[in-house]
């Protein structure tokens, strides 16, 4: 019986992969840049396998937990409204910056910068994953990626599509935003791995 949800475990942390692909554009305006401004773009995502707004998903999971216990539907409606500052933009900066080190690229992608470029992350699309103890799904994060002149920023000079990149970590872990927030640090990694190939040869 171990060795079934073992292999059933294994075999779902298999079936998510991430998809990241070159839009449009090309990586050259990058070779010499040592600073990239980023921006995140949370406006417009949608939630779950139904599609539903944020706004919608926000209401009913505030609902749902409040009728199992009255007042814990709002404690994680501010936990949920603190998590992109909080969780998710610190994971996508820290590791992007942390793969490039690793690879010794002299690059560095930070908030607030006055930089020539600047790497917009539009949030398209979350699947906040589930913890069972025993099973559990990874979260989905699907953003679009497109490095723009910071000056004018209808110029988009890049764009890369990442869809579904999985957020997961090593043990249990019953935090949705904390399983989306890894989701984000793998849209980084990857992203970061793409430019060392690419850009930063």
């Amino acid at each position: 019986m171990k060795k079934t949800v073992f292999a059933l475990l294994f075999f779902t942390g298999l079936t998510f992969a991430q998809d990241m692909n070159v839009v449009s554009g090309n990586f050259d305006f990058l070779k010499n840049q040592k600073e990239i401004n980023v921006e995140f773009d949370y406006s417009s995502f949608t939630m779950m396998k139904e599609k539903k707004s944020e706004a919608q998903y926000v209401e009913e999971r505030t609902a749902e937990l409040n009728e199992k216990l009255k007042g814990n539907g709002n404690i994680w409606k501010k936990k949920w409204e603190s998590s992109k500052e909080l969780i998710w933009t610190p994971k996508f900066l820290e590791l992007i910056n942390v793969v490039l080190v690793k690879e010794k690229k002299d690059v560095s992608f930070q908030e607030g910068l006055t930089t020539p470029y600047t790497l917009i992350v539009k949030t398209v699309w979350i699947y906040p994953g589930w913890d069972a103890a025993i099973m559990k799904q990874p979260a989905k994060v699907s953003t679009n990626l497109k490095f723009v002149e910071t000056a004018n920023k209808s110029n988009v000079l890049l764009e890369i599509s990442s869809e579904e990149a999985p957020g997961d970590q090593w043990g249990n872990n019953f935090s949705n935003e904390s399983r989306i927030g890894e989701g984000y640090a793998k849209t980084a990694k990857s992203l970061a791995k793409l430019l060392v190939k690419k850009a930063y040869k």
